[in-house]
């Protein structure tokens, strides 16, 4: 698994790593514009909003939702992302830290309407990932949402058949969501939704229980 170190010396051909994988239809990428146009437009359609962006690295995304008058909280752990994402927006709030350890004391106690995270929370394991989206949950309005894109499976045989199709470029520090083992955990705190955008991505829907 990259560290934050690893992820600096990225920055500079991160977007060139992204389009290479998309224009191909390989792993990890394929699906991005989509998915990424899918957070975009659904954020853009309740703006402006109050939207916390964990791991935003570059602001591909980011910044447009920024360019689009919504209010900006974001968290990465590189000092270099952190750089380049500030550039385009001078004026969000934008925090180093490792979400690994949980959520940063700042933020605990906000409130907002949109909470996303695109291609960062397959750092955590499959516990990890249960007990940080349950924090995120009670981060919402009461009409908020939790986007998550990411590589992304319905099920196990759906990513180990990706797997086996791209054994080359797997990476096997990264824990990818397996929605179908996860659904049940998530239905105990939270309503959730899939939404596959390609053989390897998808956005996770999530609400609070009515």
């Amino acid at each position: 698994m990259l560290n934050n170190h690893g992820f600096d010396l990225w920055s500079e051909n991160y977007d060139s790593s992204v389009k290479n994988s998309e224009d191909n239809n390989q792993y990890p990428f394929a699906g991005y514009t989509e998915l990424i146009n899918a957070i975009y437009g659904t954020v853009m359609n309740k703006a402006p909003a109050k939207v916390f962006d964990i791991g935003f690295g570059t602001a591909n995304l980011t910044s447009k939702l920024y360019d689009g008058k919504n209010e900006i909280t974001g968290i990465d752990f590189s000092s270099e992302m952190i750089k380049i994402a500030g550039a385009k927006m001078p004026e969000a709030n934008l925090l180093q830290w490792d979400f690994t350890k949980g959520l940063p004391p700042d933020i605990k106690g906000q409130a907002f309407d949109f909470i996303i995270s695109t291609y960062a929370l397959h750092h955590l394991d499959d516990g990890e990932k249960i007990d940080f989206i349950a924090d995120l949950v009670n981060l919402l309005e009461p009409d908020g949402i939790i986007l998550i894109g990411d590589v992304l499976f319905k099920t196990r045989e759906a990513l180990l058949a990706c797997k086996s199709a791209d054994a080359d470029s797997w990476d096997e520090d990264e824990i990818y969501f397996v929605m179908n083992e996860l659904q049940d955990k998530l239905n105990l705190f939270c309503n959730a939704t899939f939404h596959e955008y390609s053989f390897c991505s998808g956005i996770i829907e999530i609400r609070k229980k009515l």
